[in-house]
């Protein structure tokens, strides 16, 4: 009987609801209901259903948004950060309109982008006015407002992060005004600007300092990962540019140098090739199927010095210094003093050995010179970047959660866009400029129009 009534009841809403459809305003109402779509990271740990996803076309439609937006607004770039920065339940707005080359100056190798503007499409345009960045990181899928938003940085002892090559921005802040950044004009916000959060704003348009056109060339070799380490001052001091990607539970690093240079560029490869992929790929299948026999698998890693052949690569430096990552994973990075990079790195290798914790990404080993940039991680001193990694479909809090407490005991800094536990009480005292950053932001943004709940935790502020 319950059953029934049930049923009854249920046919009944049902012939309610499709009667009150059957109105036209009704309907209408309907049809006008926002819909709702998921935004979701690269790597897919991060996520969130936003009211609104917008995009839009010009500067004026975009002060219009942000003046009537009611709840919060978060930009969001290519989804390459791994922290939580974008996820929000207001508005999630995309600068893609706000893209590509919009002025230049031959004479001073300036040049100017709109902020949303994936990196990826920089460098042939700049090569176009024989312009190239003095230096890049080793992905390019990141926008230029995302990447200067967090600092995001390649490797080179005589090199800074995109952050330090910003000489001017505008910015459109929570009331919808739109300022004009450089050093003669607000410059207080071009300081914060030049690694913001996306907290202080919106930035539309970035003035970036190059260099001329140049050509790369790429060494990679094979070699023991203590042997690298006692090395670091010659490899750092000999090459422009150098890193080393360490092979977890083994006794060896891929190491990467590249040097500018005159030769000709050599033929193009396939993505598998580039970085070190398809080591990558062997390091895998190693880990796949001998995880459970430590010793074993040592051997076979130890084993790839003997086959591990690569060519050397030439071309326009924006050809070299990105490559295509064809597996997905989640990362952790912090940056310690230049000088405490190699004691950091052997106790993390030292606990991941002792421990056998399940891994088998590279270590990303990197150098990278310090600016004064009141939130860059590089803020006062020149610094170690140290990257752990772990396959997207694996468990990364346990493994990151065992190696953070290394980073801590070196003073170090968490990359913005990657994972990291810290919040704003241990993190201030990382940054002796704070305070000059969040008095910039609460004067900006004093509702917190900008900020969501990862925000609110890192920067303490509501």
């Amino acid at each position: 009987m319950d059953y029934s009534r049930r049923r009854l009841l249920q046919q009944a809403g049902v012939v309610a609801a499709l009667t009150a459809l059957g109105s036209p305003g009704a309907l209408a109402e309907l049809m006008r209901a926002p819909r709702l779509i998921p935004w979701r990271n690269w790597s897919g740990a991060q996520s969130c259903l936003p009211v609104a996803r917008l995009a839009p076309q010009d500067l004026d439609e975009l002060v219009q948004v942000v003046r009537r937006a009611e709840g919060r607004i978060r930009p969001v770039g290519s989804g390459h950060s791994f922290s939580a920065l974008v996820p929000t339940d207001g508005t999630l707005l995309s600068l893609s309109f706000f893209s590509g080359l919009l002025d230049h100056d031959a004479a001073s190798l300036q040049a100017e982008f709109g902020g949303g503007t994936p990196m990826s499409r920089m460098g042939t345009a700049l090569q176009a006015i024989g312009q190239a960045l003095p230096n890049m990181a080793d992905v390019d899928y990141q926008t230029l407002a995302g990447a200067i938003a967090t600092s995001t940085h390649g490797t080179g002892k005589a090199f800074g992060s995109y952050s330090s090559q910003v000489v001017g921005l505008q910015l459109v802040t929570a009331n919808g005004e739109v300022l004009d950044c450089d050093a003669r004009q607000h410059p207080e916000v071009l300081s914060a600007g030049r690694v913001s959060l996306g907290a202080l704003g919106l930035i539309t348009r970035v003035r970036l300092q190059n260099r001329a056109a140049y050509r790369l060339r790429e060494r990679q070799w094979v070699a023991k990962t203590e042997e690298l380490l006692e090395d670091v001052e010659a490899n750092t001091r000999d090459n422009q540019h150098w890193e080393m990607q360490v092979v977890t539970h083994s006794d060896y690093a891929l190491s990467i140098t590249l040097n500018e240079t005159t030769d000709p560029a050599t033929p193009p490869i396939s993505p598998e090739e580039e970085g070190g992929n398809e080591f990558v790929s062997v390091i895998e299948n190693l880990d796949k199927y001998g995880s459970d026999f430590p010793a074993t698998r040592r051997a076979l890693l130890n084993s790839l010095r003997w086959v591990a052949d690569f060519d050397d690569r030439v071309g326009d430096s924006h050809d070299i210094y990105a490559n295509a990552r064809t597996v997905r994973f989640n990362e952790m990075e912090y940056s310690v003093p230049a000088d405490q990079g190699p004691a950091c790195l052997r106790e993390i290798l030292a606990l991941i050995r002792d421990k056998n914790l399940r891994t088998w990404f590279p270590i990303e080993y990197r150098y990278v010179k310090a600016d004064d940039i009141p939130l860059s991680m590089f803020e006062g001193r020149d610094s170690c970047a140290i990257s752990v990694h772990q396959h997207y479909q694996m468990d990364h809090h346990n493994f990151f959660a065992a190696i953070e407490p290394i980073f801590w005991k070196y003073q170090g800094r968490p990359h913005w866009g990657k994972l990291h536990s810290l919040n704003a009480r241990t993190l201030q005292a990382l940054y002796p400029r704070w305070e000059e950053f969040a008095r910039v932001r609460q004067a900006l943004d004093p509702g917190g129009k900008f900020l969501n709940g990862h925000l609110s935790t890192i920067l303490g502020a509501s």
